[in-house]
């Protein structure tokens, strides 16, 4: 089977676009948060990847397009930011400062959790960029010598948290201002929690895609300079 598929890409972005798909109708039918279309989207790609016996290699070499359209996808958030961006201006301050406060405090979190549990570099450079966007997070883990599929999973899992559990902790934590509740979804959860955030509001997710951005500059720029200390 992995013989017949491997020329061709296009059975694993129909099969990727499909699953998603089907996650999403069981969303809109049952409504739970725990039926995040994402999570179940990968729960059937995985299970008919497992069927088939199809290494994660051929899979990903046959979703490039997808991986390559990230980029650009990410960089369209943009919009949402500029349409809101004079209602914005005068909190950009505070914004900036949360997603800096942000940041830090998840690098440092990672940081000092790897070094308590004893893991060896690769697998700190690779979680250290779990909270920013895949396009950012899978070059920068690449390039200090991360493990590409461990970050993946890890920004994944993170935004599905983020988008499942921010509602619920915006509640708990009564952070009602959509401006900060952009600001905690784009830095902790990326696009996946930013696509969250736009349904709460439009401020939210105007601020939130602003944020994700913001959050992974800062992460690139802030691990280059540390990563000899690694």
């Amino acid at each position: 089977m992995n013989e017949l598929l491997s020329p061709s890409g296009y059975f694993f972005v129909a099969l990727t676009l499909c699953a998603y798909a089907l996650g999403t109708m069981i969303q809109r039918r049952w409504r739970y948060a725990l039926l995040n279309p994402i999570v179940l989207a990968a729960a059937g790609v995985m299970v008919v990847l497992t069927l088939l016996d199809i290494p994660n290699e051929t899979y990903q070499a046959g979703c490039g397009i997808l991986s390559y359209l990230l980029t650009p996808a990410t960089i369209c958030l943009a919009i949402s930011f500029y349409e809101q961006f004079q209602a914005l201006k005068k909190h950009l301050p505070a914004v900036l400062l949360g997603v800096l406060a942000g940041t830090v405090s998840c690098l440092g979190f990672i940081w000092a959790s790897c070094k308590l549990l004893g893991l060896d570099r690769a697998l700190l450079v690779s979680l250290l960029p779990k909270s920013i966007t895949t396009a950012i997070g899978l070059s920068l883990s690449r390039e200090l010598g991360g493990i590409a599929a461990v970050t993946t999973a890890c920004i994944v899992v993170t935004g599905a948290l983020g988008n499942i559990l921010g509602p619920w902790l915006c509640r708990l934590l009564k952070l009602r201002s959509p401006i900060a509740q952009g600001v905690a979804f784009g830095t902790a959860s990326h696009v996946i929690g930013t696509s969250r955030a736009v349904e709460l509001s439009e401020m939210a997710g105007a601020v939130s895609s602003f944020s994700l951005t913001i959050a992974g500059l800062l992460t690139v720029v802030l691990l280059s300079f540390l990563a000899q200390y690694l």
